[in-house]
């Protein structure tokens, strides 16, 4: 399975095996179960998560209680809440397992430490961060230019494999809208 991080990397920057290895030996493995949750609201967030296998969701739980998802991640994706993360503050968000799931952690400290040391992991983590800016940016300006319907045609021809594994429910409340408006455009 930590085949899936050397092959996520080296799409940006090759690696030795003994490079990987000590990259490798950063991170934590762990496994968590359906609906169970990788960070809690009002939490520390001592890790960034890799996913290797499963699901998971990330959102926030508006006064109302209505619940607002900010992302997905499926397998090869990365998943946190940076802001608590990066500043070592208290999460904003919840994160929790749509289907059991595997995941490696790393903690801040051993990504400053990898990043010191090696000049590929921070090129890596560079590019990986440009990246989900410009995500960021690109759903932002969906949210505020497209309806509905385009933004569920987007993330369909973007990423077909979440409607395998996420139920309308889920995609609904990312997408802002109600699970009757997104049974119109699925029918």
């Amino acid at each position: 399975m930590s085949q899936l991080l050397r092959q996520q990397i080296e799409k940006i920057t090759p690696l030795t095996d003994g490079e990987f290895d000590y990259i490798l030996s950063h991170f934590t493995p762990k496994k968590y179960k359906k609906h169970q949750f990788l960070i809690q609201e009002g939490e520390d967030v001592p890790n960034d998560f890799f996913v290797l296998d499963g699901c998971l969701k990330a959102y926030h739980v508006s006064q109302d209680g209505k619940e607002h998802i900010l992302q997905f991640a499926l397998p090869d994706w990365w998943i946190c809440d940076f802001n608590a993360y990066f500043n070592q503050t208290k999460a904003t968000l919840n994160i929790d397992c749509i289907e059991d799931t595997e995941v490696l952690c790393l903690s801040l400290y051993n990504r400053e430490k990898l990043c010191s040391e090696m000049h590929k992991i921070e090129h890596f983590f560079r590019r990986k961060s440009n990246s989900g800016y410009i995500a960021l940016q690109q759903r932002i300006l969906s949210m505020l230019n497209n309806n509905p319907q385009e933004r569920y045609e987007k993330l369909l021809q973007l990423y077909p494999a979440l409607f395998q594994k996420v139920p309308k429910k889920l995609i609904a409340s990312y997408l802002g809208v109600s699970r009757e408006t997104l049974s119109r455009f699925s029918s």
